[in-house]
């Protein structure tokens, strides 16, 4: 038994002392919060009224009831799908969350929806299931954009084809109302054309429809609709074959027209297939996918016909054609109709990226100079890069220059679009654009503040790339580099959105990192402050600040601990050298030379010894030492004796019987081995070579 009608049977009951009620899942605090929203952002009432048996709705406030429930328990459904990593899409499970949005959607137009209103749910479920299930709220403000989004595209097409649904089920009264004004009767039947067209044309799943057409007392010819999908699968396969061919020998005429700015989807028909490279290209005669272009990357995205899936992996153009470039060799057939789509979260960061550039490029003439003039961009998914003339940016300039960015996307300004002729756009000092590109008789002008459209924002730049409609879309922005790239030219590497998320965690991983080393140098340092992976960009960042200062202070703090621990260390070792030095002195007094070993002395330690023993000692001194498993060895001879006997010629003589060699000057040389078992024979040769 489920979690829904457990509470139903102890809530309907009162603890199962009160049997009198009607028992419903949707009569509990499960579903309560969600009816209170609706009713909030809709103004109607829920009151719990069920239709008859097969009917969807003999009132409206049956009619409205059922929505509320629908809506309520599709929310509820989607949103823990989608924090499960689930997305809305084309096929297999994808394809089922996409039918259910819509169907929510659809549902929403019954409470008097025609706006986005679906994704302004998830707060609720948010709040009352986030307790138990905390990835909810983790990943709330990516399942609302994932939400919206979905909607956004798929309201563009709603309203269309439902207007031509009741145009072509009611014929001259062109709508439901004046259709039963007029004392006519509905039909049994609903043509499965239509169907075929609401489906291949303006995404109406069959379910929908059919749903809809219950609504008005018709069933859906559905043999007709399966008879119709299975007519364009034929005609998909009985097209002629892909004719692979070189890019210069494109034959399609006909330009791709771009439909990327308002949709997500679109129907279009396949011109041409091109081999380009090893690569397949399909190019279609629509596209919603943007070609790369002006510093933005190439879409990907799905090629969806005939019951089949193609993958595109990037999206280029040749002059005004369109090439999709798809994965594998596979490709739909000349002729054939598919359905064209990009993927959407890909696009989301691109989009976001985008705009936040046009917004560096505005607060960078703000703070720095009116000269930083741009020259270059990358705008990709994962990250944006900017290119412009000027100086190297001082830390405070660039600190103002996110600072002011942020700034203005907190403002949430509208982010707007229109064509203008450009005789008029060279007119407008304000407008950036780009000397040596070339433009058309018509330029789309990208505005961020102002009236929309209004050509009297505070950035304003002659642009074809896709943006966000709000500033607010972009998230938080982070400048994660500023660099040299040519005499005279920088460049400012950001993120923004999702990649600043991704670039925080990243960051958090690398400190954490800095801070172990840093550790294992002094003991007893302060402990890096925590960081947080699931709460908002905004204050992830700032947790990234938090530590980045934490982290300089412990720099410095465990710099100046080394400094003075070398002093201490050095001041230690010359004192033991000292007397090192004083008891050779005594042992060799009245030597010509001085040949011993230093029990556990490295390199550094004898060349102290050696140091402190020169002014007490005349004669040529041949020291080693074994510390570590490592031989050391250092030869240090009087400059007026070295016409005799040479300090490097000594250790070159010496250092292979300690398994090692070792080189230097006449009157000083140092040597290295590893086997601390021949010291004696090195000493013996040495005394040898010196009395020579």
């Amino acid at each position: 038994m489920g979690f829904e009608r457990i509470t139903s049977m102890i809530q309907g009951t009162k603890d199962f002392t009160d049997f009198s009620h009607q028992i419903s899942n949707y009569e509990t605090d499960v579903f309560r919060p969600i009816f209170d929203e609706i009713e909030k952002l809709s103004g109607r009432k829920y009151g719990s009224t069920l239709p008859p048996v097969g009917s969807t709705g003999e009132n409206e406030q049956e009619k409205s009831d059922v929505a509320f429930r629908v809506v309520a328990d599709h929310i509820r459904t989607l949103s823990f799908a989608i924090a499960d990593g689930i997305q809305p899409g084309n096929t297999d499970r994808n394809y089922v969350l996409r039918r259910i949005l819509r169907r929510a959607v659809r549902y929403g137009r019954t409470l008097g929806f025609h706006e986005p209103f679906f994704f302004r749910l998830v707060d609720v479920v948010a709040r009352s299931m986030g307790a138990v299930f905390p990835e909810i709220r983790a990943k709330q403000k990516h399942i609302e954009e994932v939400l919206r989004r979905e909607e956004e595209a798929f309201n563009k097409t709603l309203d269309r084809g439902i207007e031509i649904f009741e145009q072509h089920l009611f014929g001259p009264f062109k709508s439901a109302a004046a259709f039963s004004a007029s004392g006519s009767k509905p039909g049994v039947c609903m043509s499965g054309k239509l169907a075929f067209e609401l489906y291949d044309t303006y995404g109406f799943p069959l379910d929908l429809t059919q749903l809809m057409a219950r609504e008005r007392g018709y069933e859906v010819d559905v043999p007709e609709f399966e008879k119709l999908m299975e007519e364009q699968r034929t005609r998909a396969r009985a097209a002629q074959k892909k004719e692979v061919i070189e890019l210069s020998q494109i034959e399609t005429k006909t330009p791709t027209h771009f439909l990327g700015y308002d949709l997500g989807h679109a129907g279009a028909d396949v011109q041409e297939i091109v081999a380009l490279k090893g690569k397949t290209a399909v190019i279609l005669n629509n596209s919603v996918c943007y070609a790369e272009m002006g510093g933005q990357v190439g879409d990907t995205g799905e090629l969806i016909g005939a019951g089949k899936l193609w993958r595109v992996v990037n999206t280029q153009h040749s002059g005004n054609t369109w090439l999709h470039f798809i994965d594998g060799e596979d490709a739909p057939v000349v002729g054939e109709h598919v359905t064209v789509e990009y993927d959407a979260p890909r696009r989301a960061a691109i989009q976001r990226h985008h705009t936040v550039t046009h917004l560096l490029h505005w607060a960078l003439h703000e703070i720095v100079s009116k000269e930083a003039v741009q020259k270059g961009s990358y705008v990709g998914p994962e990250k944006l890069t900017f290119d412009f003339s000027s100086a190297a940016l001082t830390p405070q300039q660039r600190r103002d220059v996110e600072k002011r960015v942020n700034e203005k996307i907190e403002e949430n300004a509208p982010v707007s679009w229109t064509e203008i002729p450009y005789v008029e756009a060279k007119k407008r000092s304000d407008i950036q654009q780009f000397f040596g590109d070339k433009y058309g008789e018509l330029v789309r002008v990208v505005q961020v503040g102002g009236q929309p459209a209004g050509l009297n924002g505070y950035s304003m730049e002659l642009c074809g790339g896709t943006h966000v409609r709000t500033t607010g879309d972009i998230g938080s922005f982070r400048i994660v580099r500023e660099e040299a790239i040519a005499a005279g030219i920088r460049r400012i590497e950001a993120v923004a959105g999702d990649a600043a998320r991704d670039w925080a965690k990243a960051e958090a991983a690398k400190q954490q990192e800095k801070f172990e080393a840093l550790a294992r140098k002094k003991d007893g340092i302060a402990a890096l402050p925590g960081f947080a992976d699931d709460g908002e960009t905004k204050a992830m960042l700032e947790q990234i600040d938090a530590r980045s200062a934490h982290l300089e202070k412990l720099g410095t703090e465990v710099l100046e601990w080394e400094k003075q621990n070398a002093k201490a260390s050095e001041t230690d070792l010359r004192s033991r050298a000292g007397t090192i030095a004083s008891e050779l002195a005594e042992a060799h007094g009245g030597q010509k030379s001085c040949v011993a070993e230093v029990p556990n002395a490295d390199a550094k330690l004898l060349q102290a010894v050696v140091d402190a023993l020169k002014p007490k000692f005349n004669g040529p001194i041949f020291l080693v030492g074994g510390a570590d498993g490592r031989v050391a060895l250092i030869a240090s001879i009087p400059k007026e004796l070295t016409s005799k006997i040479q300090a490097n010629k000594l250790i070159q003589e010496v250092a292979p019987i300690v398994g090692g060699k070792g080189g230097g000057r006449p009157e000083g040389a140092q040597g290295a081995g590893k086997d601390a078992t021949k010291i004696g024979d090195a000493l013996a040769r040495a005394r040898e070579l010196i009395l020579l």
